[in-house]
């Protein structure tokens, strides 16, 4: 029998109405808790947000490089606009040529600038702008055989010595030697065939759609060609990069090696370096095939302009006379 059977009723009805007023009691409770929560909801609602700066970076957006030797960011269009200049004469041997404003990318003057053309060494801007990306600047590199056996020209590397990467580019670029250009392949993607594929990749990547690549140095004319208008934009690309910027406008360095050898003095051969005012760079190239190439830049009055002539019987004082017209219009 339950034993609420023998309580009394008054102490019963008493015991039902203070289990109701703790149930009140509790109900009250639960409503001020939602209604605070509801108030204090509304006012962070209100309030302004102040979330980390990554927070509101997008989810897929890449990390920014830090390195020195990192490659620069492609702008949208590295070359743009009808010659500005179109109607103005000049005098250009060369079969193409282009003159373009290296700040803004825009087209100044041109001839025959989408004529696929051998380029020779002009081969070695996109060897050494690749190359500064992916080989550490004061690494030291081991001399693979397969290096020694190019053509020439050749700074005359040995296979097993150790050499500081930084001094392969400066001979890459000052002296043009072959063997560097196939040592810093090698070093880049472990052989000169896979180097090659990421020529090739970032030339697609720039947007160079008449460019292709069958050697780092450009000493083998066949099926490795450009044109004035996609050399010109790689190396407005590459004068991004403070190191080949650097590299390219340098006329002469010494540099210390090991025994027998001692030392090495690389020379520019661009020699618009001493000739044209101004002159920072680039690149000379020759072969029979190509002829004389020749991408040159220049500063004035803080204002830097982009010369290229293919196949030029006399390339310097075609670069001379595009640099002049460009200069010549503000």
């Amino acid at each position: 029998m339950s034993l609420d059977v023998l309580t009394p009723v008054a102490p019963r009805r008493r015991r039902r109405r203070y289990r109701a007023g703790r149930v009140a009691l509790l109900l009250l409770v639960v409503l001020a808790a939602a209604a605070a929560g509801v108030w204090f909801g509304r006012r962070e609602a209100a309030r302004p947000q102040h979330h980390p700066v990554a927070a509101r970076q997008p989810a897929t957006k890449p990390a920014t490089r830090t390195a020195s030797h990192s490659r620069p960011e492609a702008p949208p269009r590295l070359l743009y606009g009808t010659p500005l200049l179109k109607g103005a004469r000049v005098r250009v041997r060369a079969p193409a040529a282009i003159l373009v404003d290296a700040g803004t990318g825009r087209v100044l003057w041109a001839k025959r600038a989408d004529e696929r053309r051998k380029i020779a060494s002009l081969t070695k801007i996109m060897t050494a702008t690749l190359a500064l990306h992916e080989v550490p600047w004061d690494s030291v590199v081991t001399v693979d055989r397969r290096a020694t056996r190019v053509a020439l020209v050749k700074e005359g590397l040995r296979k097993g010595e150790r050499v500081k990467a930084w001094k392969l580019f400066y001979s890459l670029l000052l002296f043009s030697g072959n063997d560097d250009a196939a040592q810093l392949a090698i070093s880049s993607a472990g052989s000169i065939h896979g180097f090659l594929a990421q020529m090739n990749a970032e030339a697609r990547k720039l947007g160079l759609r008449d460019t292709h690549y069958t050697t780092p140095s450009g000493v083998i004319d066949k099926g490795n060609y450009s044109t004035a208008r996609d050399v010109a934009a790689l190396t407005r690309y590459a004068l991004r990069n403070p190191r080949f910027e650097r590299l390219v406008r340098t006329r002469r360095i010494q540099v210390r090696w090991a025994a027998p050898t001692n030392s090495k003095i690389y020379l520019n051969n661009n020699f618009l370096l001493h000739e044209y005012r101004g002159a920072n760079g680039v690149k000379t190239g020759y072969t029979q095939e190509s002829g004389w190439c020749l991408a040159a830049s220049a500063t004035r009055h803080r204002r830097t302009l982009i010369a290229v002539v293919l196949d030029s019987p006399n390339m310097y004082a075609d670069a001379r006379r595009l640099l002049n017209l460009g200069f010549s219009h503000h």
